[in-house]
């Protein structure tokens, strides 16, 4: 069952892929050398993501994806840090405190 802070985190997760707000975005060389079409692409298909499932979100926060786009494999990951970058969040669900990084790979 999930809580409501998982909820939270949850949806302030959804909100970064989905519009690319409350957080920052990390992109690979990998992902980057293949040009700016690929990459436009790639953010679609990460705002796009549905394919949650107990394998790939055991904890129910939407915080990691994986998709095949032009034969290729990407994989995107959203981590939490403190404001300042420096360290691990303490809250995830907590915005005034938590940095949201999706790093697309």
């Amino acid at each position: 069952m999930h809580t409501d802070q998982t909820a939270r985190v949850r949806a302030l997760n959804d909100n970064l892929r989905r519009t690319g707000n409350g957080g920052r975005f990390l992109i690979t060389s990998g992902v980057e050398g293949r040009g700016i079409s690929f990459v436009v692409q790639a953010l679609a298909e990460v705002a796009r993501f549905e394919a949650f499932s107990p394998d790939n979100d055991p904890y129910g926060e939407h915080d990691f994806g994986a998709f095949e786009l032009s034969g290729e494999s990407l994989f995107w990951k959203i981590d939490y840090y403190n404001r300042n970058l420096t360290g691990g969040a303490d809250d995830p669900a907590d915005e005034a405190t938590c940095q949201r990084v999706l790093t697309l790979m």
